[in-house]
């Protein structure tokens, strides 16, 4: 089974932008006023709309540290700081915000069988 998550937008343009040269999601499909993203198997999709839905997280979920810090860098400006582990989750993670004030998570799980 898959899935995805969709969000309102004010910001279509910026939004999917963002996520396309920032984070390196590509284009699934794209719908008469939603885009819909994919990054690995994580499919998440942004709709037009009066108001903009900005609650929750969308956490990026990565295979290493290195690739946490490559996206850092990529995401340094909209960061809350350097990446830095989690030992309560066992993960190393950082967070960011979308153009629209979303929470951006990168993290890579730090066990084995992750």
């Amino acid at each position: 089974m898959d899935g995805i998550v969709f969000f309102r937008t004010e910001r279509p343009e910026a939004v999917v932008e963002f996520y396309r040269e920032r984070v390196g999601a590509d284009v699934w499909l794209e719908q008469p006023d939603c885009t819909i993203l994919q990054a690995g198997a994580f499919r998440f999709g942004f709709c037009e709309r009066e108001t903009a839905e900005t609650e929750g997280i969308l956490t990026f979920v990565v295979d290493s540290r290195d690739t946490v810090d490559s996206m850092y860098e990529s995401l340094e400006a909209v960061a809350d700081g350097a990446p830095r582990y989690n030992d309560r989750y066992d993960i190393y993670q950082f967070f960011g915000e979308d153009p629209e004030g979303r929470t951006v998570e990168v993290q890579c799980f730090e066990h084995e069988g992750a």
